[in-house]
């Protein structure tokens, strides 16, 4: 048998569908990888210890930090983008590309993902096995019908301590260091609420990149009838910043919009934004993702 590659992206699910495929396949045919954007809260890394503990297993880490980017902020900077409908340039550039380029040089049998048990992620699994079968992806969580609760309950159970991020009541473990760039409205609202910092940083970061390309740039898009029309004259004009541009006082700002809870994330393995699922297109070579 070749190895059974079980991706490991720091937050619950990801965790426990790679326990549980080290307890069918065996420790000796698995290898447990982090793509590791070096964004992670510190937390994460405690997380990743105890995970390692309990596996039996090192915890390999692959990462573009350091060799093609400085850092997540060099990849913003760099590419002038945060998040688009193709997805965020970060998941993109450090996790999807990472993983790609690795399986051009290892062997493997499968691939494993840690999507949960539910609806929209049965649809991601669907489209990823239809859209990458190289990848050879094989999906825990879903054959055993676990969601979040159940990994969360059986993480508590292996006397392991959940990530911060779950504690303070987000559903993911994504990029807590800056916040995640796909956490959606919700999200953001919370983040100015735990991390006032981070999100004075990260609306900064909008305005900075807005600046240099010479266009609106942001996380967070109105979906509201009425901005979608307003987008249809007017390109951008749903776009929506963390903190008011005092150059586009047309567009909202997050304090502009109705409180929401804060939205469930997908977990950040290489897959990790809804245009990922999609082969490269020439949309995406188009915005510099390439």
């Amino acid at each position: 048998m070749k190895k059974i590659i079980c991706w490991w992206s720091g937050g619950i699910t990801s965790a426990i569908a790679c326990r549980v495929a080290i307890d069918i396949y065996g420790k000796e045919n698995c290898r447990v990888i982090m793509l590791d954007t070096k964004n992670e809260h510190d937390d994460t890394y405690r997380f990743l210890t105890d995970c390692s503990i309990w596996y039996g297993l090192p915890i390999e880490i692959l990462s573009a930090i350091g060799d093609t980017y400085d850092n997540i902020e060099h990849t913003w900077l760099k590419h002038l983008s945060l998040n688009t409908a193709n997805g965020a340039i970060c998941s993109y550039k450090l996790k999807r590309r990472v993983r790609e380029e690795w399986e051009k040089t290892n062997e493997y049998s499968h691939q494993v993902f840690g999507f949960e048990f539910n609806s929209h992620e049965q649809k991601r699994a669907m489209a990823l096995s239809a859209n990458h079968p190289n990848a050879k992806p094989i999906y825990p969580l879903l054959m055993l019908g676990y969601d979040k609760a159940k990994c969360i309950d059986l993480i508590q159970k292996a006397n392991i301590e959940p990530p911060e991020a779950y504690r303070l009541g987000f559903q993911n473990n994504n990029c807590l260091k800056t916040g995640c760039t796909q956490g959606g409205i919700g999200y953001w609202k919370k983040m100015q609420l735990e991390y006032p910092d981070k999100f004075l940083k990260m609306g900064t970061m909008e305005h900075r990149i807005t600046d240099l390309k010479g266009q609106p740039v942001t996380m967070l898009k109105c979906q509201s009838k009425e901005s979608k029309n307003k987008a249809r004259i007017k390109k951008y004009a749903d776009l929506v910043f963390l903190i008011k541009n005092p150059s586009y006082p047309d567009h909202k700002c997050i304090d502009d919009m109705e409180g929401r809870p804060v939205e469930p994330l997908m977990e950040c393995s290489g897959f990790c934004g809804t245009n990922d699922l999609n082969s490269t297109n020439k949309t995406e070579k188009e915005l510099a993702f390439i």
